[in-house]
């Protein structure tokens, strides 16, 4: 692991690092915020998850987690959100190829031989992380995120409640199978519909729901709305009686002027679950 740069922020570290990734086949880059109580002992992690066309720097730029992270002694975890490179696979459209993996892994040409973002985040930098920050305690570990990443969230911690405690979104993607946000990506990721697995959150509250509560907000100006469907999964928390906290912010947009607003209340409510 190569540091990129390192900087004080909030009395804490926020700091970027690149690897030589194995699961993915290309250098990838990451960052990660320790707050000043990690001097002195180990600190829960929050994982951000970001969404189509951002890079790791995205929400560690723009997201103000920082301040809040600091304030209740939380890390934060922001992953690329997908492999880079001259040699890597793309398209032309911004929400396929680089910028928007999924947060899954490919089975299909020519996605497969690096697009497996799922693998990398849960096993390759999870270890990573576990092996070069100390600090770190994963088995407290929560998870959130923004649009795509949203929907990487949701469905990872429901598919993987040994690693993830506590679960939140911003403007998720809810129903990818059901969207153009969804069944184009993972038609080209995955094949087959019958392929496509675990990959949707409203599905997954249906199938078994979470153990915990879920934290959503979603702004009701979003000219996204259409595809993020989140309607679809309000509807699937009422009828499975999941607890959830799903709210339509009135007059916000699908931008980090959405996210920054009530991102302290998210690190807030991941603190509270990872205690």
């Amino acid at each position: 692991m190569e540091i990129v740069s390192e900087n004080v922020c909030f009395e804490g570290t926020q700091g970027v690092y690149k690897h030589d990734s194995t699961v993915c086949g290309c250098e990838m880059t990451f960052a990660v915020y320790l707050p000043p109580q990690a001097k002195a002992g180990k600190v829960p992690a929050l994982w951000w998850l970001s969404g189509l066309t951002c890079t790791h720097a995205n929400a560690m730029e723009k997201a103000g987690a920082q301040r809040a992270a600091a304030e209740h002694g939380i890390a934060v975890i922001f992953p690329d959100t997908s492999p880079r490179g001259d040699d890597i696979a793309n398209d032309d459209a911004y929400d396929l190829g680089q910028g928007a993996g999924f947060y899954v892994d490919a089975t299909e040409t020519p996605w497969a031989p690096h697009f497996k973002m799922r693998s990398y985040i849960l096993s390759e930098l999870r270890d990573l992380i576990g092996d070069k920050f100390a600090q770190i305690d994963l088995a407290r570990s929560g998870i959130s995120g923004h649009s795509m990443g949203g929907h990487g969230a949701l469905t990872l911690a429901m598919t993987n409640p040994d690693k993830f405690k506590s679960v939140s979104a911003f403007s998720p993607i809810c129903n990818p199978h059901g969207s153009d946000w969804g069944r184009k990506q993972l038609g080209a990721y995955l094949g087959d519909e019958a392929n496509w697995g675990e990959t949707d959150a409203s599905k997954l509250i249906t199938a078994h729901g979470w153990p915990g509560e879920i934290l959503v907000d979603q702004g009701d100006a979003d000219n996204f709305l259409d595809l993020l469907k989140t309607q679809t999964l309000i509807d699937a928390c009422k009828a499975k009686g999941q607890k959830a906290t799903i709210t339509m912010r009135p007059g916000y947009d699908h931008s980090y002027y959405f996210v920054s607003t009530y991102m302290p209340d998210h690190v807030a409510f991941h603190a509270e679950n990872l205690k």
